[in-house]
């Protein structure tokens, strides 16, 4: 199973059924602050929803397919991130996450993206990593931008977002262009 212990205050670990109830737990305490930007909120309604979205993840790592990684910050589950669809055949993945209101803000997700990059070229020999971000959504473009990552335009209404379309601002790194420094946090 994948474990990743970033620093002393944040761990990544896969998400298992074990999980199940502290993830349905910050989903619903973050729901209208999700909402914003996440199209998945009104599909994840109950704990059952949950359960289907684990199982989900856990067959799609079964199939070394990606995964999904819950953050835990300071012991408590902050949010997720993981790799949707790794294709092998071209070397390259795409990063998803979302944090919980009162963990952001501290750095939490620039570090767990940060290592979840290092894995993609250390552990997985991908080629290239991509971070697709709505345009509009400072937070989250800030992730690539503070780990160097090139801005690569913007796919034009990309995502139906419960009433509206919003257009994505696609991020990529190279395995060539990545430094597996400190600078960047």
């Amino acid at each position: 199973m994948f474990k990743r212990i970033i620093d002393e205050e944040i761990e990544l670990k896969i998400l298992e059924y074990r999980h199940i109830e502290e993830d349905y737990l910050l989903i619903d305490n973050n729901r209208s602050y999700l909402r914003r930007w996440l199209p998945w909120l009104d599909n994840t309604t109950r704990v059952e929803d949950v359960n289907k979205f684990i199982k989900s993840s856990l067959q799609q790592f079964a199939n070394n397919e990606g995964f999904t990684a819950g953050i835990w910050y300071r012991g408590d589950f902050a949010g997720a991130i993981g790799y949707h669809e790794v294709n092998w055949l071209h070397k390259k993945v795409s990063i998803g996450y979302w944090l919980g209101y009162e963990f952001t803000d501290l750095g939490i997700m620039t570090r767990a993206c940060k290592s979840m990059v290092d894995y993609a070229f250390s552990e997985l020999g991908l080629h290239r990593v991509e971070i697709r971000c709505a345009e509009g959504n400072v937070k989250s473009m800030g992730i690539p931008e503070r780990l160097g990552f090139k801005n690569e335009g913007i796919l034009r209404e990309a995502e139906w977002l419960y009433d509206h379309y919003v257009s994505h601002v696609v991020y990529s790194m190279l395995d060539i262009e990545w430094k597996r420094t400190d600078e960047f946090i």
